[in-house]
């Protein structure tokens, strides 16, 4: 099975390794549980010597291991010397995004991701959600990756301060998000230029699926759509560039610039 497959849609965690240096030191300082760290044995780099002195605090065994280990433990991506074998990637419940934006001080700002299958689109989201202020990430149980090894590096980090919750059902999530006081907002050709958007207040935005865009079903729970105005002769961006630049969107109504 390849590292970039959920090992199995109805379980909700997804157990892999952490691979990469700055994920590595990433998931050492955070919470998450760590069962065993592989280095990569005869590498020299100051990066490692700061893995092993955060393993060592944390009392984690560490396994020097050779180059070829370490690239058949990884399925060969780039591991650049470290790789951790964690539990699990825990998956929030929507409580907890609520929860996380309370903590803030702040409105909720959530993304809703209809079905992303690339797990790089899904690590580069994830890292632009932390740097915007999103309080959370929902994402659906079937026909879409989870949190993956990929995912996780990809981050750089970012998996372990945005918390992700995976559901069964994503129109019944968005009526109990609308139930909870959240307005929701989808990507679409035809709507308001996202320019316009204002997402001062406790807000969702939906990221479609790379080639499909947002299912019909989905669509009809939305009550805005928004659209990115396009000159050049490719008329579609991909997901993560297109989510980027609505997360920052709606990170400029929030946070306006103070003059």
């Amino acid at each position: 099975m390849r590292p970039d497959q959920p090992t199995n849609e109805d379980k909700d965690i997804s157990s892999d390794f952490v691979i990469g240096r700055h994920p590595a030191v990433a998931a050492l300082r955070s919470q998450q549980t760590i069962n065993k760290v592989f280095l990569q044995s005869g590498l020299k780099a100051e990066a490692l010597d700061e893995i092993r002195q955060l393993a060592k605090k944390r009392h984690l065994v560490i396994s020097e291991v050779p180059k070829q280990k370490l690239d058949l433990l990884t399925e060969h991506q780039n591991h650049q010397g470290v790789a951790l074998g964690v539990a699990a990637f825990a998956y929030a419940s929507i409580d907890d995004l609520f929860a996380k934006a309370e903590a803030a001080g702040e409105a909720p700002f959530f993304l809703i991701l209809d079905g992303v299958e690339d797990p790089h689109n899904l690590g580069s989201i994830l890292r632009t959600a932390d740097a915007s202020g999103v309080h959370g990430v929902i994402i659906p149980k079937r026909r879409a990756v989870g949190l993956t090894s990929t995912v996780a590096k990809t981050s750089t980090g970012a998996i372990e301060r945005v918390p992700v919750a995976r559901v069964t059902n994503l129109v019944n999530t968005v009526h109990e998000l609308k139930d909870r006081g959240v307005w929701v907002f989808g990507t679409d050709m035809a709507g308001t230029d996202y320019r316009d958007w204002d997402a001062k207040g406790a807000t969702a935005l939906i990221i479609g699926n790379e080639g499909k865009g947002i299912s019909r079903l989905l669509k009809e729970t939305v009550d805005q759509m928004l659209t990115i105005p396009m000159v050049g002769e490719v008329q579609s961006l991909n997901a993560s560039v297109a989510a980027g630049l609505l997360m920052y969107q709606g990170f400029s109504s929030r946070h306006p610039v103070q003059h």
